[in-house]
């Protein structure tokens, strides 16, 4: 079978693809949050993925076609969905239970657990600068996190596995890219979901217990025949995924990693503004503290990049 041509580097076109990428899945985050106290996690993911697949064939269809899909790389693209579903999941449970911004600033442990993993994974160094201010963004997280206080929340947990697992994702994204397609990756990010969600729907669906913890009650309750505007809303979450996941996964394969990155912060925008106008949610002080801190130290991480590729 012949390889893909190497993908054209363009890094104004990836900060594109990223930015559109992150404001599409803000507003699935807004979707699930919304549906997150009456439908469980699988019945969403089943909706979405199902939504989803004729999109990302078409997507595959255009962009070098279905034999694309099926190359040496299969299971490479297979396992890299097996952790964005850990990364997505994790994330989506996390939402019935924190406000939006939290859960949005947790995440953005991301472009810190990038940096770290760029070493073994790519063989990138990091200077003691870098590995200061990762550490610098680590303690905003744990500001956020407020482990010992009484506002702990376990959940907050699930955000920061969200970010490590996303950060690996993008890794192999960049890893796979010289020989995969973006449509590929997503297309199979997106099967392994609709395989996985069905099994959690057989294995964890139907438990009516009213006491549950906020996330536990997404992951374990049972299916509901779902109106008409719901069920729009859930088929809605397939179209974002289709086009975010291809989105996402173009930006890392047609850019380097540090230039994309600092757009990522984006998102945590969109999700002080979806808290605020639809679940009257604003970050405290504290919690202000903790974000300016995570993205201080993510962003001065990504200048350090640059400086020392430029030989400085």
């Amino acid at each position: 079978m012949t390889a893909l041509p190497a993908p054209r580097h363009d890094s104004t076109l990836g900060i594109l693809c990223l930015c559109a990428g992150l404001g599409l899945f803000s507003v699935q985050d807004l979707i699930l949050k919304l549906l997150s106290g009456s439908y469980p996690l699988s019945q969403a993911m089943v909706f979405r993925s199902l939504t989803a697949l004729p999109l990302l064939l078409l997507l595959a269809a255009r962009d070098g076609g279905l034999r694309t899909l099926f190359t040496p790389g299969t299971n490479a693209m297979i396992g890299r969905g097996l952790v964005m579903f850990v990364a997505y999941a994790a994330y989506y449970l996390a939402l019935p239970a924190l406000p939006l911004a939290t859960a949005v600033a947790l995440y953005f442990s991301a472009p810190l657990f990038i940096t770290i993993l760029s070493v073994p994974m790519l063989g990138e160094t990091v200077g003691w600068r870098r590995g200061l201010a990762v550490l610098v963004g680590f303690g905003g997280v744990l500001v956020i996190l407020r482990p010992g206080a009484g506002l702990f929340e376990i959940a907050a947990l699930l955000p920061v596995l969200s970010g490590l697992c996303y950060g690996l994702s993008m890794i192999f994204a960049r890893q796979l890219g010289a020989r995969e397609s973006a449509a590929a990756m997503a297309f199979w990010g997106n099967l392994v979901f609709l395989v996985i969600a069905t099994v959690m729907a057989l294995g964890f669906g139907g438990t009516t217990a009213p006491d549950l913890h906020p996330s536990l009650a997404f992951l374990l309750r049972a299916w509901v025949w779902p109106t008409p505007l719901d069920a729009t809303l859930m088929a809605g979450c397939g179209v974002i995924a289709a086009l975010g996941l291809t989105l996402l996964t173009q930006a890392y394969r047609i850019a380097d990693a540090n230039a994309v990155t600092p757009f990522e912060y984006s998102a945590m925008l969109w999700g002080i503004l979806w808290g605020w106008a639809f679940f009257a949610e604003w970050p405290d002080a504290v919690a202000w503290a903790g974000i300016a801190t995570i993205v201080f130290a993510g962003l001065f991480v990504l200048w350090r990049e640059r400086l020392a590729q430029k030989g400085s």
